[in-house]
């Protein structure tokens, strides 16, 4: 309908720079909301608004994508989800690193690293449509579209994880995998490089790709390896676009270990041998340093190993692996495996590699924080703002426009969100208003829940869920597919 003087809409947010989403410049105009969707674009005096904003000069951004999350079960548990919101982030994508809420059948305790998503008593989707039907119970603060972990479906089937899967083990994933699919999945991610899903062969990978292909849907993928190997990783990941045309999104691309540092133009390469027709993308977070479970293959004393958490010795979390080493007069290694199962911050990446990442035009922002990790990586309070404020406004990395890009248009694109991502009139109203000169992140490794500074307002679904420092209970959130079906 056209908003002429005598519409009245819901919210009119006035004279903002209006950052499309897409990587354009800004321009100075009003916004208008209604309902879920935006409404009016321009020169909107001439609207009657319930709720009158005067950004003066503020950024209005469309809402951030966190394509890269773990939150499966935390929206559930704390549906407020107050380390996204309060970033400005409006939807998240879930299921990533082959590890997945749904569809899962748990009969003992979480395997590493579906240990890092909750206990057991949390897996209770044997089906997507079970998660789906429970998240539209509690709703949450943001949107949420989930991918499939090859672990999990693993785990499923499987009695034992160290080695291959057989062909009727292999047809049982396909069907659960196909099912997911066809529910609202948007596709199957792997985490080769932990110990459930190493044993996986080539194989028994693409045995998914034409199921995948089928639907048109994504595959994600933590490389088998991103130290010294990773670049026959990288090769690996893109053959299932080679073999089945379709998108290969390589997560949190890195380059770790100290022998490795250097090496991103080595890997950004990678993705121009596979033409210019490639679809393939990959994700990144803005910091120097990694987070998972410990890893005894990741011991080293070439960088420090921050212990976040321990179940055998819960008291020596929140120290160096080197200095517990030193109290238990044990090697770095034989420390390691007394404190399993653990998880730690390997401060392994070089800074110059992750700024060449982040400036790489097919990456997207992701965050990867663990939320259920008592000593959470910073990255889960405050990627969006550091990209935003740190690599944008301080280092001039990227325009503001583009860092905007990375976390908005660009991953809505690459993960088929429609009607997302883009400040365009009949989009949803997923929107941040925060000050380009005022926006960081405060969150450290000492202190790493503290919330980003600069943001001033968040709506998801056109709903307010920030508003003035305050996480707003909105629970507006909805459940995303690739179709752009909306499951309520």
């Amino acid at each position: 309908m056209e908003y002429g003087h005598s519409a009245v809409v819901d919210t009119v947010i006035y004279r903002a720079w209006v950052f499309d989403g897409l990587g354009n410049d800004p321009v100075h105009m009003d916004v208008a909301i209604k309902g879920e969707r935006i409404v009016a674009m321009g020169e909107l005096s001439h609207l009657q608004a319930n709720h009158k904003i005067m950004a003066d000069g503020l950024c209005l951004a469309p809402g951030f994508i966190d394509v890269h999350t773990h939150d499966d079960l935390e929206l559930l548990r704390n549906p407020i989800m107050a380390a996204k919101v309060s970033q400005g982030v409006t939807t998240v994508i879930i299921g990533n690193c082959g590890i997945s809420a749904a569809p899962a059948t748990l009969t003992a305790d979480a395997p590493d690293p579906m240990n890092l998503l909750g206990d057991k008593a949390e897996f209770n989707f044997m089906h997507m449509r079970d998660y789906i039907a429970a998240f539209n119970v509690k709703k949450a603060n943001v949107n949420v579209a989930a991918l499939v972990g090859h672990t999990t479906l693993r785990n499923n089937v499987m009695n034992n994880l160290d080695r291959a899967a057989t062909s009727d083990e292999i047809n049982a994933m396909q069907l659960q995998l196909n099912q997911a699919i066809n529910e609202g999945a948007l596709g199957l991610s792997t985490g080769l490089a932990y110990h459930n899903a190493k044993c996986a062969p080539e194989h028994e990978i693409h045995a998914f790709g034409e199921i995948l292909k089928k639907h048109n849907a994504l595959y994600t993928t933590h490389l088998r390896t991103e130290f010294d190997a990773v670049l026959e990783a990288m090769d690996e990941a893109f053959a299932m676009e080679t073999h089945f045309g379709i998108k290969v999104i390589i997560s949190h691309l890195k380059c770790a270990g100290k022998n490795n540092w250097g090496r991103a133009p080595e890997l950004l390469a990678k993705f121009a041998e596979q033409g210019q027709d490639s679809k393939c993308s990959c994700d990144a977070y803005p910091y120097a340093a990694s987070s998972s479970t410990l890893d005894l293959n990741q011991v080293t004393d070439d960088f420090d190993i921050f212990i976040t958490w321990s179940e055998s010795h819960p008291k020596m979390a929140e120290q160096l692996l080197a200095d517990i080493a030193k109290q238990w007069g044990l090697s770095l290694l034989d420390a390691a495996k007394k404190l399993q199962p653990a998880g730690a911050v390997y401060h392994g990446l070089n800074e110059g590699d992750v700024k060449t990442i982040l400036a790489f035009d097919k990456t997207m922002i992701g965050s990867d924080g663990l939320p259920c990790d008592p000593h959470p990586h910073p990255r889960l309070w405050g990627s969006f703002a550091r990209v935003l404020g740190h690599y944008s406004r301080e280092q001039g990395l990227f325009s503001l426009a583009t860092a905007i890009h990375k976390m908005t248009g660009l991953s809505a694109a690459n993960y088929r969100l429609h009607d997302r991502g883009a400040i365009k009139v009949g989009h949803f109203a997923d929107l941040v208003l925060f000050d380009a000169d005022k926006i960081i992140d405060n969150a450290t490794f000492v202190d790493p829940t503290l919330p980003a500074s600069g943001i001033h307002r968040v709506w998801t679904n056109g709903q307010t869920t920030f508003k003035d420092k305050q996480i707003l209970p909105a629970f507006s959130g909805k459940f995303l597919t690739s179709q752009g079906v909306i499951h309520d």
